[in-house]
């Protein structure tokens, strides 16, 4: 019963994390209410910056991508168990996350500035509408499974854990990969974009573009000619204007990752 209640503890304290780094997120990329923002600090030379930050970004694409694939996770679960090996995918985003904010180095340079007032509000209504689009995204799979709590709370109520069927709900039925799309207008609507900025939003889209493939790669071994349709009918990033919709599949689905 201890093991599962620390097992328990351990899921949600990495929620935790992982919610304050998504909130923190908002901030930094906005430059809002946080202490330091993507373009907040003391610049420096913009060569020790680049490098810096390169491999800030660097980092976190290796391990979200290298941890999210099927053999890493048949090897990692002899290490971990499988029931908080979500948890600490989670845990160590988030931690690497936190250590980008805190280690970035400002390049606050301008490449645009919209001083339109109806310009510069369009974009800030686009940049929280993009946040908008990943959290609801989430919440239309399943977001507590996706970061690991449905993980630990069956472990800690000693029912099986089983993974959620592939589905299409919601904006699922219009683009398979909504939550990227929030991210991608997230990082790129901004009235204010500064060098700084523009290295986060063209190496985080660069990434997620290549991630998308080794999600779909993973997707479509685990669910074969199921999700062979869906990606025929809906197309990847950029919604269509037809809703599709496919009936849960008995086959268990790969877990997506954001």
């Amino acid at each position: 019963m201890v093991g599962r209640l620390l097992g328990f503890l351990y899921g949600v304290v990495a929620y935790v994390i992982f919610l304050g780094s998504f909130l923190y997120a908002i901030g930094f990329v906005g430059n809002l209410m946080v202490p330091k923002g993507i373009d907040g600090g003391t610049a420096g030379p913009f060569a020790s910056a680049l490098l810096v930050n390169a491999l800030l970004l660097g980092l976190f694409a290796v391990q979200h991508s290298v941890m999210a694939r099927p053999w890493f996770k048949k090897a990692w679960t002899r290490v971990v168990p499988p029931s908080i090996e979500r948890s600490t995918y989670v845990l160590l985003a988030s931690l690497l996350l936190l250590l980008l904010y805190w280690q970035w180095r400002p390049m606050p340079d301008m490449i645009w500035s919209v001083e339109s007032p109806a310009g510069a509000m369009t974009l800030i209504g686009l940049f929280w509408l993009g946040w908008l689009l990943v959290l609801l995204s989430t919440l239309m799979i399943d977001h507590f499974d996706l970061f690991g709590l449905r993980q630990v709370s069956s472990l800690l109520t000693r029912r099986s854990y089983i993974p959620p069927k592939f589905q299409t709900t919601g904006l699922y039925k219009y683009v398979r990969h909504p939550i990227m799309l929030g991210f991608i207008i997230a990082f790129w609507a901004t009235p204010r974009m500064s060098v700084g900025h523009l290295l986060f939003a063209v190496a985080t889209t660069g990434y997620i573009l290549l991630a998308i493939q080794f999600e779909e790669h993973d997707l479509r071994h685990g669910l074969g000619p199921k999700y062979d349709e869906y990606r025929r009918h809906v197309s990847m990033i950029v919604p269509s204007g037809r809703a599709w919709e496919v009936e849960p599949a008995r086959e268990e689905a790969p877990q997506p990752h954001p």
